[in-house]
Formats: C-alpha cells, structure tokens, sequence
C-alpha cells in the first residue's frame, strides 16, 4: 500500500489511503493537496503529522483554523519579526489528516537581510510586553464583540419590510446580507489568527533563547530544571478552573445551594431548583456574572465543532463543581497552589545564579530571564482568548448560518454546516439568495447538498479508524529545527522510531519509555490511559495521565492526577506548561505512550530524567 523503503518515509505522491476515503480530497482546498506540478519541492521535505493542532480527521470547515495558522505564524517569522534561521511551516492534507513540514533555512543572503531588522524588531516587544499585551487584549475583544454582534438572518421574508423600502429604498438586502456576513465572518476568523502570532512566535523565541543562555552558562543544566525557573505564571486559561474553585466555594458556604448542586439532576434543572432560594438565585446572580468570557471554553481543544463548550452545556461546569464539593467535603483543597512552585522557582533560580562569576555573564541571564519571565505567560493566555473564547464565538455564528440553510430545506441539520469547507459555503448561500430572489417554487439542488453532507460524513467515521503514517518524505539527519523540538516534541530519536514502528515499539515487552522531561518530580501510581475525550470522567484521584496530549480545558483533572506523559509535545507544549504551574511531574513527546502502557498498569514518572517505567503489568 504504501512506496516504503529503508531509510525513509512513504513518498508523499505515491501513499495511498484506505479505499474507505474515496473523495476525501474533494473536503480540502486544492492548494492544501500535494500536487504534480511541486511534486519535486514537496518529495524532498520531511511531513509529519501535527497531532497537536489536529489529532482527528478534520472537517471540512474546521479546516479553516489550519489555513489561518499557518498564514500568520509563518509571516511572523519570515517577513514580520524577521527571525534569521525561521521560515514558514508548509501544511498537506492526506486522507482527511494534517501534515505539516518546517521549511528549511533560506539563504546566507537572506539570513542576513532578516538579521538586519530582527534585533530592531523583537527586543523593544520584549522590553514592553506588559503595555502591549493590554493593547492586544484590547483589541482582540474588540473584534470578538464585533463578530458576536454580526447579524446573521436565519429566515428569509415573504417580502422585504416597508421600511427598507420608503420612503427610498434601502438599495442592498437580505439576499446580499448572508453572502456579505459570511465573507465578514471568514475574514473576522483569519484576522483573529493574525492577532494571534503577534506575540505568540515570540514567547517561544524567548524560552529558547533563555534556554540557550542557561546551557551555556551551566553546562549539563536539566531540562526540568529550566522549565521550573519558568513556572508560576498567572495565565488567563487557568482562570475558568479558578471561577469553579470560586464557585464552588461559595456555595460550599450556603448548605442549601450546595445540596442541590451534588445532585444528579441536569444543570438546566439544578438553576430551576436554584431560582427559588434567596442564596440560590445569589448564587447564580454570581454565575451569571463570571460564565462570559470564562466558560467559553472548549469541551476539548476548540479546533474541532463536535468537542462542544462549558458555555453551551452547562452539565460540564456543574459536574466539575459538584466534584469540588466533595473534595471540600473531604477536607481536601481544590485550588491550584502557588505558594511551593513559586519558591521552589525562587529558590532554584537564586541557586544557578550564585555560579554566574562576570557581570556580562549576569547581565545577559537576568536579560533573558526577565524576558521570558514577562512573555511566557502568553503561551498560555492565547489558548483561552483564541482557540477558545474567539472559536466558541465563531462555532455559534457558523451554526446560525447553518439555521438559515435548514429553514430553506438545504440541510437536514444545523451541523451539517462543517460538512463543506470556507470556499463552498458561498456557493449554497448564493443558491438561498438566488432562489429566494427569482420568486416561489424554484427549485434548488437541495438533495445534492444533503447527499454531499451523508458521503463526507461517512468518509470522516472511515477516517477515525485509520491510524496513518506518522510522517511521509524523507527524514532528517538530525531534527534540529527548534519550534518542531519544543513544541511539537519531534526529535531525531523520535523519528528513528517511526522509522522502525511504532506499533512494532510499543507492541514490543516495552518497560522503559523516554520523553522529555517538561516538568521535574517523581510519582509513581495506576495509569489511567486517555483516548477519548469523554473517559476524562474516569480519572480518579491519584491517577498518572495518559494521554496523545493534554487540552486546556481539562485543568479540573490535574488537581486529582499525580503526574502526565503524552505522546506529543515538547517542553513548551500545553501539557509541560500546565503540569508545572500545577507541579506535578510530567514527560511529554514519548511518541508511544499510549500504546504501551494500559489502563490499570503500575508505571513510574521521572520528570527530571524524562524516564516512564511499567513498574507492574495490570492483571
């Protein structure tokens, strides 16, 4: 099935899919497809799976947010901030999966063109974070309140109102109006995603410049070392969990309301019975007041329609606080303490610091330090703010539009919206427009929509139960592209095991696993192994994660685990980030870890050597 050899991965023009996906290709834009006329630029890069923006296969519109990132991350690094040895991330869709490849650097000649305006360009952002992080802020709700407002007609009239007409007429209407706020929506999206790598790209740069400077002045430095002199930031995605603690504190102190709220009803009837108690309704009067912006949070990792939002089912925030109130009933704490990870990092900083013997040597640490200090919580807030309050706004637009073409009998369901991508989309709300406008009784290509809508829905279940090549091309000597270290957690080893296999790896007597180590500490307990998002109800209290990756939503959970190892990620992953703000160890990018380890396993956590151990096989 596939063009293998020794030594490399599938040819990218020659891999096939399972014959289940036929048609795939028509979900995705063309530009997105590899192609004969670059087939000789796209065989000689190394294409791996991002299985940290893209896990599943994507829908044809959820699609939108690869284009958007992959525009406005790679400008920010070759024509904006102008980093000498960066350039762009290329992205292909094979068989309704991404994979993504790190452009090699340019030239010495551009290199130094880039270099001329990189120092100009980056530092005074570094120097001035705090003042333009509020600017961006500022702006960024400004555009998600913008999109929020954007009227969006799910009806069309018999006839247009008297006042759109005397006493002159308006001169564009609702047939203009859904083509036009649909554009408006896109292009809100793709400008979103450019506010989004303003300073994003940046606080990467920065961690790996302070990394650099770490290893150089104390040589054999730990990893886990380096990531606890980064820890206790006080990021915005942390702040949905903190409203919960809140909540469920203050009805921990009304007996009442904290009744109802440890009952099995639904949320929707736990508000009903709420609203007839004075501390019921204050306690809701409360509620009321955090849930926007902070419960709009993705169910998952918010580049997906299905994964759902806290903000649009409610049984997810309240069964996140009824579990806090039995923790409080047990005495236990729910809140994410700060107090020990901010002085262990006081203190282990103050330790590297004592070696520094020049005033050079301590001018350029605490130059760095202070950088990453400022700009690293960003690596964290553009979750919330982007991937899930702005996706959360979009998602309900979207829907909005798929309302019209279920009132106008296009679609059978409002979802069914996602089964076609940006470029379509225009062409059946044209059609609306278009019928609507001739008059009554034309018809329009209704069953070819719904028809259209039933094959990519059984091509996206085919997708789900293929497994496809973790990367395609040919591999490089030596991974040393430092974003696709960091973040995606790809490394030369790494690929050596694909090369091999890794069902063959992990389907071997596996006992030792090897990852980073993103965040320091040792636990040892029963693995708890995560590959659908709704067995996140299963993890109880004590329990080691398992994971592909963690998503910022789950942070409820990671007061209960004792530690995490994912399979993707590197030491800037959300997983490496979120274990130590909540210090408990974690080793991200094993690559394997889901396979070899089972639900139930004893296994043993090292996150200052990056060393997972299957201490006992579960019965």
């Amino acid at each position: 099935m596939t063009n293998k050899t020794e030594g490399r991965f599938p040819d990218p023009h020659e891999f096939e899919v399972p014959a289940e996906l036929k048609g795939w290709e028509d979900m995705y834009p063309s530009h997105q497809l590899f192609s004969g006329d670059r087939e000789e630029w796209e065989k000689n890069q190394f294409w791996f799976q991002d299985k940290i923006h893209a896990p599943e296969a994507i829908p044809p519109l959820d699609h939108i947010f690869q284009e958007a990132w992959q525009i406005s991350l790679s400008q920010y690094t070759t024509r904006v901030f102008c980093i000498p040895p960066a350039q762009g991330i290329a992205q292909r869709m094979v068989g309704c999966y991404l994979y993504i490849a790190a452009i090699a650097p340019p030239p010495d000649e551009v290199q130094g063109a880039k270099a001329e305006r990189f120092g100009a360009r980056v530092f005074p952002v570094f120097q001035n974070y705090d003042e333009l992080w509020e600017k961006w802020l500022v702006k960024f709700k400004a555009l998600g309140k913008e999109m929020d407002e954007l009227k969006i007609p799910t009806e069309l009239p018999e006839f247009i109102s008297e006042e759109e007409v005397l006493p002159a007429p308006k001169g564009y209407y609702v047939s203009y109006d859904i083509i036009e706020g649909f554009d408006r929506l896109v292009n809100m999206m793709f400008k979103g995603w450019q506010y989004h790598f303003e300073m994003l790209n940046l606080s990467y740069l920065a961690y790996l410049m302070f990394v650099d400077v770490a290893r150089g002045l104390f040589p054999g430095i730990s990893e886990s070392s380096i990531g606890k002199m980064v820890a206790g930031a006080n990021v915005a995605m942390f702040r949905p969990e903190e409203e919960l603690c809140q909540l469920a504190r203050k009805a921990f102190s009304q007996s009442s309301v904290a009744d109802i709220l440890k009952g099995d009803g639904s949320a929707n009837e736990k508000i009903e019975q709420l609203e007839s108690l004075k501390d019921g309704k204050d306690w809701l009067e409360h509620f009321n007041n955090v849930k926007t912006p902070w419960f709009f949070v993705s169910c998952g990792s918010g580049w997906y329609h299905h994964e759902g939002s806290w903000i649009t089912d409610l049984d997810i925030p309240f069964g996140y606080i009824k579990s806090y109130l039995e923790q409080l009933d047990n005495g236990e704490t729910i809140e994410r303490s700060l107090d020990k990870i901010e002085k262990e990092r006081d203190e282990i900083v103050a330790e590297y610091r004592a070696l520094i013997k020049t005033d050079e040597d301590k001018k350029t640490f605490e130059d760095t330090y202070n950088n990453i200090r400022s700009i690293y919580r960003y690596a964290e807030d553009h979750l919330f703010w982007v991937e899930h309050w702005f996706h959360t706004i979009w998602y309900a637009k979207v829907r909005e539009f798929g309302q019209l073409l279920v009132n106008c009998d296009m679609l059978d369901e409002v979802d069914d919206i996602f089964m076609f991508n940006r470029y379509e989309i225009p062409e059946l709300l044209t059609e609306v427009s278009t019928g609507w406008a001739l008059g009554v009784d034309i018809p329009m290509r209704s069953e070819h929509y719904k028809a259209t809508v039933a094959k990519r829905r059984k091509i996206l279940e085919a997708a789900k139960k293929w497994n496809p090549q973790p990367a395609l091309g040919i591999p490089p000597e030596e991974v040393a592209e430092p974003f696709t270290v960091m973040l995606w957690g790809i490394t030369t080893d790494r690929v050596q095991d694909w090369l091999k296999g890794v069902d063959a790896v992990a389907g071997a007597d596996v006992s030792e696993i090897k990852g980073f180590a993103s965040s320091a500490g040792f636990a040892e307990g029963p693995a708890k192994v995560l590959k659908l998002l709704k067995d996140i109800v299963d993890v109880q209290p004590g329990d080691i994660l398992v994971c592909a990756s963690t998503n910022p939503s789950w942070a409820p959970i990671f007061t209960k685990i004792k530690a995490a190892v994912t399979d993707i990620g590197g030491l800037t992953s959300h997983a490496a980030i979120v274990c130590r703000e909540y210090g408990i160890p974690s080793v991200t990018g094993t690559g394997i870890a889901t396979s070899a380890i089972k639900t139930g396993d004893t296994i043993r956590v090292d996150g200052d050597t990056g060393e997972v151990t299957i201490v006992e096989r579960a019965a």
